[in-house]
């Protein structure tokens, strides 16, 4: 009542004592039901403009003064905040009573008609720096917070001899330790960065940056920076080491957009699962929210009643899906990749079994495979040949514990009293390098097995191609075909993110169900012919799979490579999916390749990974450590 009188119409000062009161016992009757964090941002509100409207009532001019300091931007402020003009210049024209009408919109909650404007000061909104201190109240280190700006530099992945045109982004980071210089922030915020640099909340300098380290799979970056002038004074977030419960207060901090400066949005956990990485479609424990996550806050911490951060923003749901539905990254996953990185010296990734599985819900199918009525677990329909659990699971086995933990018949765990999750989590916990123990029914009995050391399954159709020798596109021009790996980020490029509906079937299936056979095997495209007089007729075959080379089951783009340099054969015979057929001279079509390269204005004929030899590309390859 008492904020809606002072909003909507004029009060002269000897009622503000009046009004302020009314909001006081409100602010007081408010503080009963709300989390500790957020009475104390209620509470410095309303302490923050008593001081400010208790000095008025006693001094005149001055009063004024007061009131507008108190509006400046950033600073707390029940009345609302007001709008800014020009830095150290003259009020808004909105405004000034000369201004013309609808030069500016009024915003909402800013000063109205009839309420009192210094005209000595000519309406200047700039405070004295003090009132920033008030957000000591909230309870979290904001200072901690920085923004990060990115200019990416993404490959071209329709011609991957070249690279598209720049673009820039900015996010959100924070400082995890300043005596080790570690900022953390996501993964795609810094996605093919060509140039990193980080801005602390209220400073005018840019610092650069450099990337320490990536996770993908978890969407986690570090980052660090070389400027003694950036650490001076930075404050510590503090990374809690519990999943918070539902209904827990979240305070999501960040630079999003809408504006430059730092932005506070509040809400509570909603949910608390495994969940869908968008970067790499990776299943993670995940937070839901409904705090407003938007572009820019990636990055951002969000933290709890106790000033901890509990995870980190990095997706949300679009508002023509759900409104109000934002994701978290838990500090769980986070010390996970910490860890692996003192673990490894480098980051490995998040461990997998590899193998497909089906619920056991149908009693009739627990009773066929000889489960007892008390058995729980899963069926294991597929084991990919490239994993570590190849050597112990069969097709056919029921999974009843991971690391004696039981596995239920829909393929959930018990993660806390009244919560389950999805059982990879369990795997995902480990590291790589590690045993784990598995029970399985075979044939109706109990086994105890072991898997002695966990590695990454080979992938057959990457989702991205970081952590590689080249961690570009690979490919390879004969005569004006070009040929190309097929991953991910090309279905992306060349049939859109809705490459799953737009791209031939053949290859769709290859993607979602074929597993890689053998360490280095890949899919090898057709992805475009180059116009030059050999390869007249040729034209439509574009984006089709390469099965061989004069009757040589292709493996991967390398093994291309050498069939045709080895080709002593009249013709170079390429066999693609459907049964189509093309059909090349060796000597002519090295003639036209460099005339095509000409032609086409394109600088190799390889990428430079397939420019190397191979036993020159195995030994730089990166390889993992041996644990301290």
């Amino acid at each position: 009542f008492w904020l809606k009188r002072l909003l909507s119409h004029p009060c002269p000062p000897r009622m503000w004592p009046r009004a302020l009161g009314g909001l006081s016992a409100a602010a007081h009757q408010v503080a009963a039901v709300r989390p500790p964090a957020f009475v104390a941002l209620a509470s410095l509100r309303v302490a923050s403009s008593t001081a400010s409207f208790s000095s008025a009532s006693s001094s005149g001019d001055a009063a004024h003064d007061t009131w507008w300091r108190r509006s400046a931007p950033g600073s707390p402020n029940p009345m609302g905040r007001r709008p800014t003009g020009p830095k150290g210049g003259s009020p808004p024209a909105a405004l000034d009573p000369g201004a013309p009408a609808g030069r500016l919109k009024k915003k909402r909650g800013g000063p109205q008609p009839g309420l009192p404007v210094d005209e000595e000061e000519g309406g200047s909104y700039c405070g004295d720096g003090s009132e920033d201190e008030g957000l000591e109240g909230l309870g979290v280190p904001l200072d901690a917070v920085v923004k990060v700006w990115c200019v990416h530099s993404m490959p071209n992945f329709s011609l991957p001899w070249q690279k598209k045109r720049q673009f820039r982004s900015s996010g959100s980071g924070f400082c995890i330790s300043k005596e080790k210089r570690v900022i953390l922030t996501n993964a795609h915020c810094i996605e093919w960065a060509a140039q990193v640099k980080v801005q602390r909340r209220g400073s005018d300098t840019k610092h650069l940056a450099k990337v320490e380290s990536v996770g993908w799979e978890c969407d986690c970056a570090v980052l660090s920076v070389e400027d003694d002038e950036f650490w001076e004074g930075i404050q510590v977030v503090q990374l809690s080491k519990k999943v918070p419960h539902l209904e827990e207060p979240v305070l999501c901090v960040g630079f999003p957009v809408g504006g430059d400066t730092i932005s506070v949005t509040s809400g509570v956990v909603s949910r608390v699962e495994v969940m869908t990485y968008a970067q790499t479609c990776a299943e993670l424990l995940g937070i839901q929210i409904d705090a407003a996550i938007n572009s820019g806050n990636s990055g951002g911490p969000a933290f709890n009643s106790a000033g901890e951060c509990l995870g980190m923003a990095f997706q949300s749901l679009g508002a023509d899906q759900a409104e109000n539905i934002g994701y978290v990254i838990p500090t769980v996953v986070i010390m996970h990749f910490l860890n692996d990185l003192l673990k490894h010296g480098k980051y490995t990734g998040f461990p997998t079994l590899g193998i497909d599985v089906q619920t056991m819900e149908n009693a009739h199918l627990r009773e066929a495979f000889g489960m007892a009525p008390k058995q729980k677990g899963l069926l294991v329909s597929r084991v990919a040949p490239t994993t570590a659990a190849t050597k112990v699971l069969n097709a056919g086995d029921v999974l009843l514990s991971f690391d004696k933990e039981t596995i239920a018949n829909d393929g959930t765990i018990q993660f806390r009293k009244h919560e389950r999750v999805a059982f990879s989590w369990l795997v995902a916990q480990k590291y790589y390098g590690e045993p784990a123990e598995l029970t399985v029914l075979r044939d109706g009995k109990e086994l105890e097995l072991r898997i002695e050391d966990f590695h990454p399954e080979e992938s057959l159709v990457p989702v991205h191609l970081f952590g590689r020798s080249h961690e570009g596109p690979s490919y390879m021009i004969v005569a004006g075909l070009v040929f190309t790996t097929l991953s991910v980020p090309f279905l992306r490029s060349e049939f859109g993110e809705e490459w799953d509906c737009e791209a031939p079937v053949e290859i769709v299936h290859r993607v979602m169900n074929q597993r890689a056979q053998f360490k280095g095997e890949e899919l090898v495209v057709l992805t475009q012919v180059l116009a030059h007089d050999l390869t007249v007729g040729y034209e439509d075959l574009e984006n089709v799979m390469l099965v061989s080379i004069n009757d040589i089951t292709v493996k991967n783009l390398r093994h291309c490579l050498d069939i045709i340099e080895g080709c002593s054969e009249k013709y170079l015979r390429f066999s693609f999916q459907n049964n189509l057929v093309l059909v090349l001279k060796p000597e002519d079509a090295k003639k036209a390749t460099a005339e095509a390269l000409e032609q086409h204005s394109i600088p190799a004929a390889t990428s430079p990974d397939l420019a190397e030899p191979a036993a020159a590309l195995a030994a730089s390859a990166p390889t993992t450590p041996t644990p301290a």
